[in-house]
């Protein structure tokens, strides 16, 4: 039986591995599930054989999250349409009920664009780059958990890296904030011009839809083209007017949200996360599977 000093020392890792886990999976529903496994196997260890829980419980994920990560693989083998990691969605109000998923994307490294990099890397790349940048673990204990040499452990972080830089850096909240209400308040005025001159030239929008809507998309790219597939998106909401759109908190900065007012759960039914460089949107990444909106926590 674990103690209930053990456990309670547990709790207190809880949102760093909740971290980790995040950042290697790109799932909230697999790291929870990873950091729930890193505690059973704790409870069948015997404390005198844990020197340092903190990096004994780091260790553990890192494993459970590659073996997510090889099933990951297998299932956008089969996705319909592109696959983006899911976010994590909070009120624009903060709660006043902690979550553990806050502490999350309080970390820059968690932000929309550097987790769809990761998810651009291999497997073992991703387990290399966040264990060993973002954590400081060291080359021979990153080998272990991938069961390659130290050597080949430090050249998948390289590759990485390399691959991991081509994210911008994230700006302040309160620029990222204007330039969404700049996209926002540009929509309503149904001006194509208007709404391009919010976008920066090189803008993309990629829409993860999982085969639930009529068409899969492409990765849109160009102001005008963006400006023009928003401007039907949004006509289309005005005219229906069955969601309710509002402002968002996705993955630590403002994005939007579609509700559905008869839901009793007031879960999202869409999700909008942005990405803003040289003060204008760069990316735009629509989450239009319900299914990847497991880290929404509205209320």
């Amino acid at each position: 039986m674990v103690s209930l000093f053990l456990a309670d020392l547990f709790e207190s890792h809880r949102a760093h591995l909740l971290s980790v886990a995040y950042r290697l999976t790109g799932s909230v529903g697999d790291a929870e599930d990873a950091v729930q496994e890193s505690w059973l196997r704790m409870a069948g260890v015997h404390q005198s054989e844990i020197e340092d829980l903190r990096a004994w419980l780091t260790a553990v994920v890192g494993r459970i999250c590659l073996d997510h990560l090889r099933s990951a693989a297998v299932r956008r083998e089969a996705y319909v349409g592109q696959w983006l990691p899911e976010p994590i969605v909070s009120a624009a109000v903060p709660s006043r009920t902690p979550d553990p998923l806050d502490v999350v994307v309080r970390n820059q490294d968690s932000r929309m664009a550097a987790m769809v990099v990761l998810d651009a890397l291999t497997p073992q790349q991703r387990v290399a780059l966040v264990l060993h940048d973002g954590l400081s673990v060291p080359f021979d204990e990153i080998a272990e958990i991938l069961g390659v040499t130290a050597d080949a452990a430090r050249q998948l972080a390289v590759r990485a890296r390399a691959t991991a830089a081509r994210a911008p850096e994230p700006v302040d909240d309160e620029v990222h904030d204007a330039a969404v209400r700049r996209f926002l308040a540009a929509l309503a005025t149904g001006d194509v011009a208007a709404v391009a001159a919010t976008l920066h030239p090189d803008a993309t929008f990629t829409a993860d839809a999982g085969g639930t809507t009529k068409t899969a998309l492409d990765v849109v790219v160009g102001a005008e083209k963006i400006a023009r597939l928003a401007l039907g998106l949004w006509r289309a909401h005005e005219r229906d007017q069955v969601l309710e759109l509002g402002f968002a908190v996705v993955n630590g900065q403002t994005g939007l949200v579609l509700t559905d007012p008869n839901s009793p759960f007031g879960r999202p039914v869409r999700v909008l996360g942005f990405v803003v460089k040289d003060q204008k949107i760069w990316a735009t990444y629509d989450f239009a599977n319900v299914l990847k909106l497991s880290g929404a926590r509205l209320r």
